[in-house]
């Protein structure tokens, strides 16, 4: 690991303009790990950007940390064209341009002379940034539009993969894979203070307090690590708002996540003998409530802390539409991906995504019994 640090420090230190990109769940954990990682990053100088694949503004539990709306949504104007003429011979005079239909016209009016089309060339420039830093993705393609539209960028230019997924398929040109962190937060954490503790400040201490206290669900997680909870301990000494973090996460829920709350409470059941803990909402479960489907994660991650005994985690939900869209918790070291696998789901290990191709009714009979179906194996 010192080794990989090593490098990781020097490819910091070279780069001028890195970029920070994390997976396009939104992954709580990722996120404030990458926001700990932009304010650093602005610490030390460098032109850096952080970048998550949806628009930067959506309400999320995370909104309250330093520099949230500095996330972006996309990437833009990463790479330039230069068009180049050779003057040595003739002078110019005046540059125009004018737009015909599908071309861009460049109109150079010479000094004295005239130029030649082979005193004219063209290639493209180097990329905005230099260094790509990847947080909390098991792979390239779990950043969304971002990778799917910019391969070229991803595929040329340096990439700092940092995980703690045991599912990471080691993208990087330098990976920093470590299964035995409890969160990425963690990780980062130990790396930054490794490289230069003093420019750990209460901002940057915050944000990855916020990440570990998210991920192991205010240290009620049963997966918790001594690693994780001295990571803590040293953030608050930093100056970690730890009372800031718990008043915004856990006790300032709205009347409509209370009531939404109750509506998940009340639909709440178990499947082999408490593995396997779901839950559904109906439409018009959502409109009594008031509350928005972007809610119910942030209520089911509150719920979960408090279930230590469950293995896995499932919520099935009408959207406005009346599809059904089903979430998948990983509670223990148990793959949510590969439980919903029949599902075709998105997102990672802890948490999947999917969206089934019945009514809501239809989905419970057929979802729940394919869950501990593929719940069993997991086990065995």
């Amino acid at each position: 690991m010192l080794d990989l640090e090593k490098q990781i420090f020097h490819q910091l230190e070279r780069a001028k303009s890195p970029l920070i990109v994390f997976p396009g769940d939104w992954r709580p954990d990722a996120v404030a790990a990458s926001l700990s990682l932009f304010l650093y990053i602005k610490k030390m100088g460098k032109a850096v950007d952080i970048i998550g694949d949806q628009p930067g503004n959506k309400p999320g539990p995370l909104m309250f940390l330093p520099d949230y709306k500095q996330i972006a949504s996309r990437l833009e104007n990463i790479q330039r064209f230069i068009v180049s003429v050779d003057i040595s011979e003739s002078k110019v005079s005046q540059i125009k341009y004018t737009i015909d239909e599908k071309y861009l016209n460049f109109i150079i009016s010479p000094a004295a002379g005239w130029f030649k089309p082979e005193n004219v060339s063209a290639r493209a420039g180097e990329f905005k940034y230099d260094l790509i830093i990847v947080v909390g993705a098991v792979d390239l393609e779990s950043l969304g539009k971002l990778y799917d539209d910019n391969i070229e960028f991803f595929y040329k230019t340096t990439i700092l993969n940092i995980d703690n997924q045991s599912a990471n398929e080691e993208f990087g040109q330098i990976n920093f894979v470590n299964l035995n962190a409890l969160s990425v937060s963690e990780i980062v954490y130990y790396l930054l203070k490794n490289y230069n503790q003093n420019n750990l400040d209460e901002e940057i201490s915050t944000c990855l307090l916020a990440g570990i206290i998210l991920e192991s669900r205010n240290f009620k997680n049963p997966n918790l690590v001594p690693g994780t909870l001295l990571a803590a301990s040293e953030l608050i000494s930093l100056g970690a708002r730890r009372e800031e973090i718990v008043n915004h996460l856990y006790r300032s829920r709205s009347l409509r996540s209370l009531k939404l709350w109750g509506k998940i409470l009340n639909n709440l059941q178990t499947a082999k003998k408490g593995d396997l803990l779901w839950s559904h909402l109906s439409k018009n479960d959502l409109k009594d409530s008031g509350a928005g489907a972007e809610e119910i994660g942030d209520v089911m991650d509150e719920l979960l802390a408090d279930l230590p005994d469950a293995k896995l985690a499932a919520i099935l939900y009408e959207d406005e539409d009346k599809k059904t869209k089903l979430i998948v918790y990983s509670l223990k070291k148990i793959n949510a991906l590969r439980v919903a696998t029949n599902f075709l789901p998105t997102g990672n290990p802890k948490i999947a995504f999917a969206q089934i191709n019945y009514s809501l009714q239809e989905a419970i009979n057929k979802v729940i019994p394919e869950l501990v179906n593929q719940l069993d194996k997991s086990i065995t």
